[in-house]
């Protein structure tokens, strides 16, 4: 497979979107260890294999370095961290205050750069990679979500930079995804009918699903994008068709038939 014998650490690696990309990982033959807070509910498995779990508080400093120091002494080497941990509540920016939103900067722009720090001495020296999961928000107005717009539009940047000053030995590029279906799609887009509406709206006609995310962070940490480093990978099923289309009656006579 793809990835025999590689290492690869996937933050947030328990659920969602994240577990969707240790799965793509497992079957691709890498051995898998994701990070949380909390444990998964169910182990995190595909292919006959099981990702390893490991506690960790992303936003506390020192608890990342042991963390992965504690890797390279299992595993010998690392050559592949995704940092997908992150996320947001909807709230407006008159709510709540600046200490609010600052935690969702720290969650989703902080955490990534102590993590990619932290690891980066193992990464050099198995001249692995790093993949950034990063998202549509970064790159258009989020109302309701600025603060992790905000923290997307710095991780691209971040990860930019960091192929730039880590090169040749490391490698890093931004998966930039549009909208996941998770567990947590509900508490977004409401019931079933809610959810294919929403997908309605992607040209593609649907949303992505994680193992879907997890084949292009797969991608990016092969030999396959041996010389894609710096880039950003749009998943997001062609993006979304724009208000303005809908909007315009220039075209009315002629689909109108008259």
């Amino acid at each position: 497979m793809e990835l025999d014998g590689r290492v690869a650490v996937v933050t947030g690696g328990t659920r969602g979107v994240g577990a969707g990309i240790a799965r793509a990982f497992l079957a691709a033959g890498a051995d898998v260890v994701v990070c949380a807070r909390r444990p998964p509910d169910v182990p995190v498995a595909s292919a006959g294999r099981t990702a390893r779990f490991v506690p960790v508080d992303l936003r506390d400093a020192d608890a990342v370095g042991d963390f992965f120091a504690g890797t390279g002494r299992r595993y010998g080497r690392l050559d592949v961290l995704v940092n997908n941990a992150g996320g947001t509540p909807y709230r407006l920016l008159g709510e709540g205050g600046a200490q609010r939103h600052a935690r969702v900067l720290e969650l989703n722009l902080l955490a990534p750069l102590t993590a990619s720090l932290a690891a980066y001495e193992l990464l050099r020296a198995a001249r692995g990679c790093v993949v950034m999961v990063g998202s549509v928000s970064g790159t258009r107005p989020s109302p309701g979500t600025a603060a992790y717009g905000a923290a997307k539009a710095g991780l691209e940047s971040l990860a930019r930079s960091m192929a730039v000053e880590w090169a040749p030995e490391v490698r890093v590029n931004t998966l930039v995804l549009g909208m996941v279906r998770t567990e947590l799609s509900h508490l977004h887009y409401g019931d079933e009918t809610g959810v294919a509406a929403v997908g309605r709206t992607v040209p593609l006609g649907r949303l992505a699903e994680p193992d879907e995310i997890g084949d292009a962070a797969v991608f990016l940490a092969s030999a396959r994008a041996a010389y894609v480093s710096g880039a950003s990978l749009l998943v997001h099923g062609g993006g979304e068709r724009p208000a303005f289309l809908d909007a315009a009656t220039a075209n009315e006579e002629i689909s109108d038939g008259s």
